[in-house]
């Protein structure tokens, strides 16, 4: 009964997602008009392919953005190790994961913007690319893509799986409940981010027998490969602060500068010497940092001008894609931002405590409260949180006049992130390998 209202309700979505795909085309064409869609490559969101599909088996990755494609990046470079004759084809939405992905995949990965859900594009694209198998990464339930893959016998997997409080309410509701359990019921295979996240799953009715724990991958930090021009920027930054007290602000979101301005402008009249790096999540926000900076009379470096930092520069704002990584490198202090307003979910914690870095966040983490419920369960001086300005000022002044608090703190976090790291990638293969791989390959040796 259940599964018969599932796909009633789908049929709608279906009907109304065909109805209005001459609106997102138009949607789309305003989007490349505005730079938000890649000025060339915009037609493969319409399931138009820009690539030849090689023959063989092909396994298909999707993730929404660039945090979601950095984590499955380890798992790729596994498969392709272990059964190097499989193609992978990895899809993103965005313009900025597009930007950085395409340079950090591993040799002879295929990429392409991901199909609109819209019965066209779907068809289009699936028809194209034949996948065997699609691993779709954290929340990316698209109901056309799903019952299209599964009406074409493709097997279908979802790892880190997470839902938002928000989405969850959404999901809950009388109508949508049915659509997302009959969603649910194609997948071979669930891998949630965390117990809290298997049950909202189950509690969607999601068939308890695919669910498999592995770890977050979001653990799995790799140090991409840096060219020399890369890792000389990088060298040629770190000469720069070796002599100076440095603290970083990564991922800000609009708003949040105001809280990091405000703590430097108070820090800085007791450690003068002192260089607050910001890494706002919008390049182009970063440049608005430094234009309202000039204007208040204050030395600003920005990173795109690869420019110096003189001595009386105590602020150096990154405006650039892909360098957070090796950012973290540079300084012994990291503070993640999309944390300090209400409304912001936070931002993954383990690049910071991977390089080293004492860590610092605010009180609005989403998901990623369970990221830092574990690392604390492991040493509670991996992650601290602090409410706002006041006490970040609190925290970063006893981080520069303690040299062995800020020790203490960066090892905690090194530590934790070496425990919770540990297998992850090994566990996620043996589950795929066993429920998805063995099923999508026999499937296509029977064809």
């Amino acid at each position: 009964m259940v599964t018969e209202k599932g796909k009633l309700v789908y049929r709608l979505y279906r009907a109304l997602s065909y109805g209005l795909s001459p609106l997102l085309y138009l949607h789309l064409r305003w989007r490349k008009i505005r730079g938000l869609e890649h000025p060339v490559r915009w037609g493969e969101r319409l399931g138009r392919p820009s690539l030849p599909r090689p023959p063989g088996q092909l396994i298909w990755f999707h993730a929404v953005s660039l945090g979601e494609g950095m984590s499955a990046i380890p798992v790729i470079r596994h498969c392709l190790q272990v059964r190097p004759d499989l193609i992978i084809l990895m899809t993103t939405t965005t313009t900025s994961a597009f930007e950085v992905l395409n340079s950090r995949l591993p040799t002879g990965v295929l990429y392409q913007f991901a199909p609109l859900d819209t019965p066209t594009a779907i068809n289009r694209f699936l028809g194209y690319w034949k996948p065997n198998a699609i691993l779709l990464v954290e929340s990316e339930l698209w109901p056309n893509l799903i019952t299209s893959a599964s009406r074409n016998g493709i097997v279908l997997a979802l790892l880190n799986a997470r839902m938002s409080a928000k989405s969850f309410e959404h999901w809950s509701g009388p109508v949508a409940v049915q659509l997302i359990s009959f969603m649910l019921s194609k997948f071979s295979v669930i891998v949630p981010l965390s117990t809290m996240q298997a049950i909202q799953f189950q509690l969607l009715q999601a068939p308890p027998f695919i669910i498999h724990f592995t770890g977050d991958l979001k653990y799995t930090v790799e140090d991409p490969d840096k060219s020399d021009k890369e890792m000389k920027s990088i060298e040629d930054l770190r000469e720069q602060l070796v002599h100076r007290q440095v603290w970083m602000a990564s991922s800000i979101h609009r708003g949040e500068e105001e809280v990091i301005l405000g703590v430097h402008k108070a820090l800085v009249q007791r450690h003068p010497d002192m260089v607050t790096i910001i890494v706002p999540r919008q390049p182009q926000h970063g440049r608005e940092i430094v234009q309202k900076l000039q204007k208040e009379g204050l030395n600003a470096g920005l990173r795109s001008h690869n420019e110096k930092l003189m001595q009386r520069t105590n602020i150096y704002v990154v405006d650039t894609l892909g360098e957070l990584r090796w950012l973290y490198q540079v300084t012994p202090i990291a503070v993640i931002g999309g944390s300090f307003l209400s409304g912001l979910t936070g931002h993954n914690i383990s690049e910071p405590a991977a390089a080293g870095c004492a860590v610092l966040t605010g009180h609005h983490v989403g998901h990623f409260s369970h990221m830092i419920a574990e690392m604390r369960r492991l040493n509670h001086l991996s992650v601290m949180q602090v409410s706002g300005k006041v006490e970040l000022e609190s925290a970063l002044s006893e981080l520069f006049s303690n040299a062995k608090v800020l020790e203490e703190r960066r090892e905690a976090a090194k530590q934790a992130f070496r425990s919770l790291s540990s297998g992850v990638v090994a566990n996620v293969w043996n589950v795929l390998n066993v429920h998805v791989f063995r099923k999508a390959f026999l499937e296509y040796r029977t064809d």
